[in-house]
């Protein structure tokens, strides 16, 4: 497709040489999608508990993101008195923190609020591998979802981009991750459980009872 180049004044010209704008045309053919039935969750808090925890460390940013996850939750139908809220001193308490809480079975989710940065050290390398592999591994264990919403990032600027600024708020993000997984854990126990309902007819089965083979003694 030939480009066409615009001066300044906004009129179209064909020198090079001149502010330049390329047009491209848009693709506006729909993607195809799979036909089969997704299992997914809805953006519904409604009735809900859902527990935060959040480092004290970097406060100037965690506080941040606290407030966009209540609002999170709180625009996705939450109830205040429903979200249970525990501070840590730092990121590498998170992940204990979290499985504590998950462990009572209290809570539809967990949401993990934290920054961390880069330092001259590699103590932001073990860091950043201990915390996201606790959480990960809290999920996993307790089987209650756990969204990540600990930012590790190069530069405080970074940072303050990820915590309202330009880049959205991670923290919000996290709020609605955890409020979508909350709802499709509820609806994969309900499909889960109305399969082990079904009943299976006992000719079927396999598990017929066999007849008691009784020993003949023989007298000599």
């Amino acid at each position: 497709m030939p480009r066409i180049f615009a001066d300044q004044d906004g009129s179209r010209a064909n020198s090079p040489g001149r502010h330049r704008v390329t047009e491209k045309k848009d693709n506006k053919e729909p993607l195809p999608e799979p036909e089969l039935h997704a299992l997914e969750g809805v953006l519904s808090a409604s009735g809900r508990h859902f527990a935060i925890v959040v480092s004290r460390f970097n406060a100037f940013i965690t506080e941040r993101l606290l407030l966009s996850a209540v609002d999170g939750l709180v625009r996705s139908g939450a109830e205040k008195k429903d979200i249970e809220l525990v501070r840590v001193p730092g990121a590498f308490e998170i992940p204990l923190a979290a499985r504590k809480l998950a462990e009572t079975k209290k809570y539809d989710a967990i949401i993990c609020l934290g920054c961390l940065l880069r330092g001259d050290t590699a103590h932001y390398d073990v860091i950043v591998n201990e915390v996201t592999r606790g959480i990960g591994q809290s999920a996993q264990e307790t089987g209650v979802p756990h969204a990540f919403g600990v930012l590790t990032c190069e530069t405080l600027e970074q940072a303050i981009d990820r915590a309202g600024l330009k880049m959205g708020n991670k923290g919000f993000e996290a709020a609605l991750a955890a409020v979508e997984m909350a709802s499709l854990r509820e609806a994969i126990s309900s499909q889960l459980s109305a399969v082990s309902k079904t009943k299976i007819p006992r000719s079927a089965r396999n598990d017929k009872p066999r007849k008691a083979h009784t020993a003949k003694t023989r007298r000599k």
